[in-house]
């Protein structure tokens, strides 16, 4: 990207809304949160005012208490109106969760991405009592901590369907270049990839509004990780091209609501910073492999920070896909160790 000097990334928000409560960002358009029960413990949520009904973009974890929550946002901030449509960004659990419950109890319509509903639907339905062989050796090609592993071996493994409601049979469609009409507002789809495949982010045509997911957060950045579904996936590529693609598209005036932390403005810093962080985490990660390591190793390097447990997982597979873009590069090698862990080194 140039080096054109670009605005800071601000909020017009010292606080979120509290919990059951919302914010009106700009006329007709709301910001609520649902709690999440993990170190990132919300997730941001909208609803677009379409006169007689309620769009509602993103929904949070299926809970009873995300069903409390949601029933007094619907009787309180919006009005005792029906939603009559919710839009899903990407098919992250937190994002999609309550999509069903939506569907099946209110009667509303799902527009998502075909990916995001095909993952979100098939992982509903692949309930598992216990780890799958394939996942095992995931890990273990990883170099997952021992302790860590033998405690994942002996619990019942994360579910989707542990935090996301039924998805019953249809949704519409949403795909790049697509024009909506959401809240008496045009918007351009652009799709991103890397966090999650064919993510949704919407631009109003009718003013400088940015609804972004996970694609665009001010003050963190959305992990990038490979798993057992995919284990030679390079998400690390597909995150870079939307970047640089999106990056075009940002103006310092676009006001950006995200789907964790609060609203910002700034966004073509914000681009910049993102494209950059990742060429610094390549650079420090390459240096780092003159000796040979396995993903588990690595973290020291890519996170300049001590990693806890509650992080441990997300760390992995961010980890991991780094190192699969370098692989795919042809800027560092790898051999198996008989333990079946992947030892990375420059080539």
């Amino acid at each position: 990207m140039s080096r054109t000097k670009f605005a800071s990334i601000q909020t017009p928000f010292e606080h979120p809304p509290a919990e059951g409560e919302a914010v009106e960002v700009v006329k007709g358009v709301l910001w609520m949160r649902l709690p999440l029960p993990m170190k990132l413990d919300h997730v941001n949520v909208y609803a677009l005012d379409e006169g007689d009904s309620w769009t509602i973009i993103d929904t949070g974890f299926s809970s009873n208490r995300g069903k409390r929550i949601w029933q007094n946002l619907l009787d309180g901030p919006l009005q005792g109106k029906p939603v009559s449509r919710v839009i899903v960004t990407h098919h992250h659990p937190d994002h999609i969760g309550m999509a069903g419950w939506f569907q099946s109890e209110h009667g509303a319509g799902l527009w998502t991405t075909r990916t995001a509903w095909l993952f979100a639907r098939m992982l509903t339905l692949d309930e598992q009592d216990e780890v799958a062989p394939e996942t095992i050796a995931y890990w273990k090609s990883a170099g997952m901590a021992p302790d860590i592993l033998d405690q994942r071996l002996s619990e019942r493994p994360f579910n989707f369907s542990d935090v996301v409601a039924p998805m019953p049979l249809g949704f519409k469609r949403i795909k790049q270049d697509d024009i909506l009409t959401i809240g008496g507002r045009k918007w351009d789809v652009h799709i991103g990839n890397g966090h999650a495949p064919e993510h949704a982010t919407f631009w109003s045509r009718d003013d400088n509004l940015v609804i972004a997911g996970d694609q665009l957060l001010a003050s963190i950045s959305p992990n990038i990780g490979v798993y057992a579904t995919e284990p030679e996936a390079d998400p690390v590529s597909d995150w870079m091209e939307s970047c640089e693609r999106l990056a075009k598209l940002a103006h310092d005036d676009h006001f950006v609501l995200p789907g964790h932390k609060l609203p910002f403005t700034g966004l073509p810093m914000r681009m910049r910073q993102l494209i950059e962080n990742h060429h610094s985490v390549l650079e420090r990660l390459e240096t780092y492999l003159e000796t040979p390591c396995t993903a588990a190793d690595c973290f020291a390097p890519m996170f300049k920070r001590k990693i806890g447990s509650g992080e441990y997982g997300l760390a992995l597979v961010e980890a991991f896909a780094h190192l699969n873009h370098l692989y795919q590069l042809g800027k560092i090698s790898r051999k198996m160790r008989d333990d079946g862990a992947w030892l990375w080194f420059k080539s």
